[in-house]
């Protein structure tokens, strides 16, 4: 059945951060990222490959991670898993069931 996906291959305890903004005192403003949530997710890789930047080569990732739906969370949040970092590029609800919410993610230095 389409969107019929087991739970079992949630294994990846994930932390949903939020951006937090404070100004730092010089009349500007610094971020922060403080948790939001933690869920179960299935962690998919989906490529890789390198940037040459100024400060010189940087590797990216792009992962797939697919959590139960919830219309809570956006593209300007991110997810933590221990130290690897991955930036929110697209969220969508994979069969439109609201069952299941697809994040398509980027991973890397300094992402």
């Amino acid at each position: 059945m389409r969107g019929r996906r087991s739970i079992g291959g949630l294994r990846h305890r994930i932390t949903v951060e939020e951006p937090v903004e404070a100004e730092d005192g010089s009349g500007g403003r610094t971020r922060s990222w403080a948790a939001y949530d933690t869920v179960w997710a299935a962690l998919t890789p989906l490529s890789g490959g390198q940037e040459v930047t100024a400060g010189g080569r940087q590797m990216r990732l792009t992962h797939r991670l697919r959590l139960r739906y919830r219309g809570d969370l956006g593209a300007h949040m991110r997810f933590r898993l221990g130290a690897r970092i991955f930036e929110i590029a697209a969220l969508y609800d994979e069969t439109e069931e609201r069952r299941w919410l697809l994040c398509l993610c980027e991973e890397g230095e300094g992402a």
